[in-house]
């Protein structure tokens, strides 16, 4: 596999089209940082590392729903970067996703995190993905 982390994202995607309650990926450091601001944002309900029944370390993810209308949290994931063709951003460039209504998930110096957290730090970096 020669992007993870585009597997990861189609995952969930696939797991929120499909009305899943919960998926399962395999799990990596960056993965699981995302995963965490998934969480932090309110885009999931919670999230476990666990492993498989080969010892491997997994994701397992609970998709967030609206009780009353059953519609999901998250309405889309778009991979940025990618191993073919990386996207850095510097902190007077860092992308607004819907007017600052989504969020672009980057890796900086200073560890994974928010596009909004990146311009408060005052650092830049490869823009990974936007979730709205």
């Amino acid at each position: 596999m020669t992007d993870p982390i585009a597997d990861f994202l189609t995952r969930i995607r696939n797991a929120v089209k499909a009305n899943h309650k919960v998926v399962e990926a395999p799990a990596s450091k960056l993965k699981l940082e995302i995963t965490r601001i998934l969480h932090e944002q309110g885009y999931i309900l919670a999230y476990k590392q666990d492993k498989d029944d080969r010892g491997h370390a997994t994701i397992k993810i609970a998709l967030k729903y609206h009780p009353e209308t059953k519609t999901n949290a998250i309405k889309g994931l778009k991979r940025v970067s990618r191993p073919g063709l990386r996207h850095y951003a510097g902190v007077d460039d860092m992308p607004k996703v819907l007017n600052g209504l989504g969020i672009a998930v980057v890796s900086t110096s200073k560890g994974v995190m928010t596009d909004k957290k990146a311009r408060i730090e005052n650092v830049g970096g490869e823009v990974l993905c936007y979730i709205y």
